[in-house]
């Protein structure tokens, strides 16, 4: 953190701000569940706190889990600036990744040069899928989406209503631990599904 000068320093003003910027996140819902009329969506800080306590709970000794942890809490705050730009809203791939770069870069100026640079680091790290750690993470990422849907169904008590989110994820998932975890998700919510009498969906 930035050394605690008197109220007026500068470093502790810059954090300040940063910190309120980020905490923005708690407000911003997550676009698909409001496409989708979810009543009450989680907020993005919400699903990064998830996704940060499934890489801290991974058994996976190859991967840093500790990289891991902060690549999750990391990876989508540029949000607290542009939004949750969601598949639906048509903004070529591109351009969202402009909007969001200035965002951190906005965001991390604000902070010591060592953390700017982690944080903005770490970012760029995910945003590429550079490292193991940023490609589990990556899959926690759509593991956690899916997760949530299969709730959100549970309180409508409308077993199958997301099923384009598991629809969308459908073969990318490889690392073990992810694995296991969806098919474990999965075989739950089809069986949920056909209780429903619906039909059970791979």
């Amino acid at each position: 953190m930035a050394s605690a000068g008197g109220g007026g320093s500068r470093g502790t003003r810059s954090l300040l701000q940063f910190l309120r910027l980020v905490g923005q996140l708690k407000r911003v819902p997550r676009t698909g569940w409001v496409y989708r009329n979810v009543e009450k969506p989680e907020s993005v800080s919400d699903h990064m706190y998830r996704m940060a306590i499934m890489a801290f709970v991974t058994e996976d000794k190859h991967l840093n889990k500790d990289r891991c942890v902060r690549l999750a809490l990391v990876h989508d705050m540029a949000e607290c600036i542009v939004g949750d730009i969601a598949p639906a809203d048509n903004i070529p791939k591109e351009e969202k990744h402009r909007r969001e770069k200035e965002a951190m870069k906005q965001l991390t100026q604000l902070l010591s040069e060592d953390i700017k640079k982690e944080i903005y680091d770490l970012w760029e790290e995910y945003e590429n899928q550079s490292s193991d750690e940023a490609k589990f993470v990556k899959q926690l990422d759509l593991c956690e989406m899916i997760l949530q849907a299969s709730e959100y169904e549970d309180l409508e008590n409308r077993p199958g209503r997301l099923q384009e989110f598991y629809d969308s994820t459908a073969g990318k998932f490889s690392h073990p631990e992810i694995v296991q975890l969806v098919s474990e998700l999965i075989a739950q919510r089809n069986a949920k599904i056909t209780a429903g009498n619906g039909e059970p969906h791979s």
